[in-house]
């Protein structure tokens, strides 16, 4: 599938934080780290997990790169476990230039399969077929997005969280994590949509998005205590279980805690340490409660991040020696920003995604008709 051409990125154009050019050019940088078979590592000689990869392939879709963004998901459905999953991470092999015929070859560097890594398979396969409506991808993703999303649910809790992870050896992790639940309850939302899609009905994943949503909202006791980080504090928001007046007080919480005025947000508390992914991830949750201009501030505060060549530094340390840390310009932390950008400029594939209006909403604990 061809790209849309050079004006295709003329709509993540945002006063203060990408120009055509500048969006283009971040663009094409994370093409340049693409490997010819479609995977996408954090940077060349770095490793590719599974969640950082789609986020990546979803930015390219956001900017018409419709070939990369297939061929991204292709090696996905390539290196799928038996059992759904994927590990959570793979070496990049050194050296490759990706120019050349053939594929790269994908070696486990970490041999875990977490929950919310394997889930997220969904979010950018609904993102892709709503970005070029192509109904054979979707023929040829679904049995991919079944056996991920049954991996995941076999390690759903009583009590409605998501466990963690498998260990190398199958041993189940039970311990919940706040963040992560928060993206698979984003993917079984966008897994069911792809259901709906394809006219095959999934009555246990609508329970088990319901019961999900409802232990986001209503029991924290059931997840790991991460609240230093950052991620924990937007995430319900951003994965669509936290909305209207409930989103909006978490949010105002945790305001101080976490966002230093014109650097971003701190990944973690109190350290003197913000980063661009949890920056644009904030400003996405933002935007689906209604705040686009504090999402244009947050997006407008980490341009310092802004490398030459178009890409972004993962984070800066303000204080002390005040530098950027760690030295690497990952594809993630560009795509989250294309991503931020592209709903805000209204792309429809991306805040369809996000916004979460169309997504199904799954079936609460009681509530039969809460769909």
């Amino acid at each position: 599938m061809p790209s849309r051409g050079p004006d295709a990125t003329e709509h993540l154009v945002l006063p203060g934080v990408l120009t055509a050019a500048q969006a283009a050019e971040t663009v094409a940088g994370i093409l340049a780290v693409q490997h010819r078979d479609g995977a996408i590592p954090w940077f060349r000689g770095h490793h590719l997990d599974p969640w950082d990869h789609v986020e990546a392939a979803m930015a390219l879709d956001a900017a018409g790169e419709h070939g990369a963004a297939t061929r991204a998901y292709e090696w996905l459905a390539r290196h799928q476990n038996e059992d759904g999953s994927w590990y959570a991470a793979y070496r990049d092999p050194a050296g490759t230039d990706g120019a050349g015929p053939g594929h790269t070859v994908a070696v486990p560097g970490d041999l875990g399969r977490e929950t919310n890594f394997v889930a997220y398979a969904a979010v950018g396969i609904w993102h892709h077929y709503l970005a070029t409506g192509d109904d054979a991808f979707l023929d040829r993703m679904w049995p991919v997005v079944h056996a991920a999303v049954e991996f995941v649910l076999a390690l759903q809790q009583p009590g409605g969280q998501i466990g963690w992870k498998r260990e190398a050896d199958g041993t189940p992790v039970d311990d919940a994590l706040l963040t992560g639940s928060s993206s698979v309850h984003q993917a079984l939302r966008c897994a069911l949509a792809i259901a709906e899609e394809r006219e095959e009905p999934q009555p246990d994943w609508e329970l088990a998005a319901g019961a999900l949503g409802h232990a986001i909202r209503s029991h924290p006791e059931r997840f790991l205590d991460k609240s230093r980080y950052s991620m924990d504090w937007y995430y319900p928001v951003l994965g669509g279980a936290v909305t209207g007046a409930q989103a909006t007080a978490r949010i105002e919480a945790g305001w101080d805690r976490f966002v230093v005025p014109g650097l971003g947000v701190r990944c973690v508390a109190p350290n003197p340490w913000v980063t661009g992914g949890e920056s644009c991830e904030l400003a996405l949750a933002l935007w689906v409660m209604g705040e686009s201009d504090r999402a244009l501030e947050v997006l407008q505060s980490i341009q310092h991040l802004r490398a030459e060549g178009g890409m972004y530094w993962t984070g800066y340390v303000f204080e002390g020696d005040r530098t950027v840390w760690p030295e690497e310009l990952t594809t993630w932390t560009a795509g989250s920003l294309l991503l931020a950008v592209a709903a805000l400029g209204g792309d429809e594939a991306t805040t369809a995604v996000f916004g979460g209006e169309r997504l199904p909403r799954g079936l609460e604990p009681g509530c039969p008709d809460c769909r």
